[in-house]
């Protein structure tokens, strides 16, 4: 699995971006050092791009192979019988697949003329909220939450997709940060498909393990020249499409598990999640308590504050990482424990985020000294 999804898709992503690179400045994709900056020189802002190159690409070879198997069944009998009895599956699901690609391009677009030009934000809020509903509302989309309202599921839906977009834009404000945290959890949560069985089938769920794993790929390739001192910036491009996919993929998925018993799983996502939400979530409560506006960018963000308590920014993202690691093997947790033991996983998460707040309080209260 690992062979035919990311490592194809980081391959393309790691070898687009150096061409990228060398354009960046000629497209008008290059972020130049300001007030609320942490670089210190030009850089190119077109990371998105390498990342959509590598998970359009892989999933357009996927199609064509898939094709070319149905129109060829004698091609088939090389596979082995694990991958041949997934084809028909995989090609009921390609007309969906196509048009999820095209909603989180458009979000690329909108990312990559935020990148260019910069948009106002009520224009971009808005155009996420439009393409989270439309995706939603036509594919029938619900969060997994035993909440018996569709409209409520839905609306839900929406919310989170919207979140999970803007989470990760303002995550990317340091070298390797939103796509190293990203790439965590695409790649705990394509685990988390392959240990969770569909309901229906009883099979684990190959076309979201995959879809996450391509993901992961990309972003392992633009990590690459993301790497400190970054080369090359994710921008509005790579970070809406990255949340946007992430989240879908969220929402296709089954956490329960075949047998129904395990409740519970259906918060690995938010597990999982749990860092890229609590930098976004207290990002907006130190914005309107200082009475500016929640859209306006700054430097309080989880990575600032970290190197405002004394850590290098190399220091900080790790430990984000770490910080994503441990809140992503409390996701891989949910679906095989028991009421009682999710109960604990989940407290191991409450107590990093409470440690989390602990830790930054002393900040916090120095500043205000």
């Amino acid at each position: 699995m690992v062979l035919v999804t990311a490592v194809p898709a980081a391959l393309i992503a790691w070898g687009s971006l150096y061409a990228i690179r060398r354009r960046a400045d000629a497209w008008g994709l290059l972020d130049r050092p300001g007030a609320r900056k942490v670089h210190t020189v030009p850089t190119p802002l077109g990371g998105g791009i390498g990342i959509w190159l590598g998970v359009i690409g892989v999933f357009a070879l996927g199609t064509a192979a898939v094709a070319v198997a149905r129109l060829q069944p004698e091609l088939l009998a090389w596979l082995p019988e694990s991958l041949r009895i997934h084809i028909p599956g995989l090609w009921s699901r390609v007309e969906e697949l196509w048009i999820l690609l095209g909603a989180a391009s458009v979000l690329a677009v909108l990312g990559l003329a935020d990148d260019i030009r910069g948009l106002p934000w009520q224009l971009r809020l808005g155009c996420q909220f439009a393409v989270a509903a439309v995706t939603v509302l036509a594919f029938g989309y619900g969060l997994t939450a035993f909440i018996p309202v569709a409209i409520v599921t839905s609306g839900l839906s929406i919310v989170w997709i919207v979140a999970m977009i803007n989470s990760f834009n303002m995550l990317d404000n340091m070298d390797g940060l939103s796509g190293g945290v990203a790439a965590i959890i695409a790649a705990t949560l394509a685990a988390v498909m392959f240990l969770t069985p569909d309901p229906g089938s009883g099979r684990p769920q190959l076309f979201i393990a995959a879809f996450l794993m391509i993901v992961c790929g990309a972003l392992l390739g633009f990590l690459w020249h993301n790497r400190p001192p970054a080369r090359i910036f994710m921008g509005d491009a790579g970070s809406y499409f990255v949340g946007f996919l992430i989240a879908v993929a969220t929402l296709l998925a089954t956490y329960a598990g075949y047998q129904q018993n395990r409740p519970h799983a259906v918060l690995a996502p938010l597990c999982a999640m749990a860092v890229p939400l609590y930098d976004m979530t207290t990002v907006l409560w130190i914005r309107i308590r200082e009475g500016r506006s929640p859209f306006e960018a700054d430097k309080s963000h989880f990575s600032h504050r970290l190197v405002a308590l004394g850590l290098s920014k190399p220091q900080a993202v790790l430990t984000i990482y770490l910080l994503t690691g441990t809140c992503a093997l409390a996701a891989l947790l949910l679906g095989r424990v028991d009421s009682w033991a999710a109960l604990l996983v989940l407290g191991i998460v409450g107590c990093m985020l409470a440690l989390t707040v602990i830790l930054e309080s002393t900040g916090w209260r120095r500043d205000a000294s």
